[in-house]
């Protein structure tokens, strides 16, 4: 089973691209982040002709959610359960459901903006959310894992020169103590092998030339309770798809899992 998660920066920009990977990775389970269309533009039909259903928490802003499944949709949960709201709404950021073996979230985590910042308490508090919604599964037997975006870098290992990037969001050690209380509920960072370089580097900027400098971060995570993490055979990222006209400014991140779709 391959599951994948890919902040695609607007799927309407990206379908073509996306169609494409989706028919070459010979992905089962694909988490989508930053769609930037409402939940009746998602290309339904389009995906459907490759055989994948989809669940789409989405409002045409900037954030949006998907998850692609060729192996089953069930018990689908669109947001986060509990989750706090943002101007007064709860944005479009989580969707779960059930994925043939595994039980699968795609997340995209509030950016925070900067330190001190509205938006930068709401993503502390999104992640108190996040923890809490998904214990349960996180120490069950089945395969479960958490997946996309989530805005943090977990070391400075994961980000290409900490100094730059000192007093910004993304770094702050009150980020980082988000995603250790989340791997104390039962999870585990599967961290993906790079395809080039040392670095498994998820995301970089679209300016000062930061993907042929490799200029990156790792912020696209795939967090796994025990059954999952140990059904993993391999994980990578997909830096290929970073390269040329009309990439997103992230790789798909993708996950190989010894279990039956």
């Amino acid at each position: 089973m391959r599951i994948a998660t890919w902040n695609v920066n607007s799927i309407t920009a990206r379908l073509p691209r996306l169609l494409a990977w989706l028919e070459s990775s010979g992905t089962d389970v694909l988490c989508l982040q930053e769609t930037k269309c409402t939940a009746e533009q998602f290309p339904r039909d389009e995906l459907r002709e490759l055989g994948y259903e989809a669940a789409v928490n989405a409002n045409g802003r900037w954030n949006g959610v998907a998850l692609l499944s060729k192996v089953g949709l069930e018990d689908v949960v669109m947001g986060l359960p509990g989750g706090p709201d943002y101007d007064g709404v709860q944005e479009p950021r989580a969707v779960s459901a059930t994925c043939g073996a595994a039980r699968v979230w795609s997340v995209y985590v509030p950016n925070g903006r900067e330190v001190g910042h509205a938006h930068y308490a709401y993503k502390l508090g999104w992640f108190e959310a996040l923890r809490t919604a998904v214990a349960g599964d996180a120490a069950g037997a089945r395969p479960f894992a958490v997946l996309g975006d989530y805005n943090v870098a977990p070391t400075d290992e994961d980000v290409w020169d900490p100094a730059v990037f000192e007093g910004a969001t993304h770094v702050t050690p009150a980020e980082r103590a988000a995603l250790t209380a989340l791997r104390e509920a039962g999870l585990s960072d599967v961290v993906p092998r790079p395809l080039k370089y040392d670095h498994p580097y998820t995301y970089w900027d679209y300016r000062q030339l930061a993907f042929p400098k490799n200029r990156g971060m790792r912020i696209d995570l795939v967090y796994g309770n025990a059954p999952f993490a140990k059904a993993v055979s391999d994980a990578y990222v997909d830096r290929e798809e970073r390269k040329g006209k009309g990439a997103s400014d992230h790789a798909p991140v993708v996950v190989d899992l010894d279990v039956q779709g």
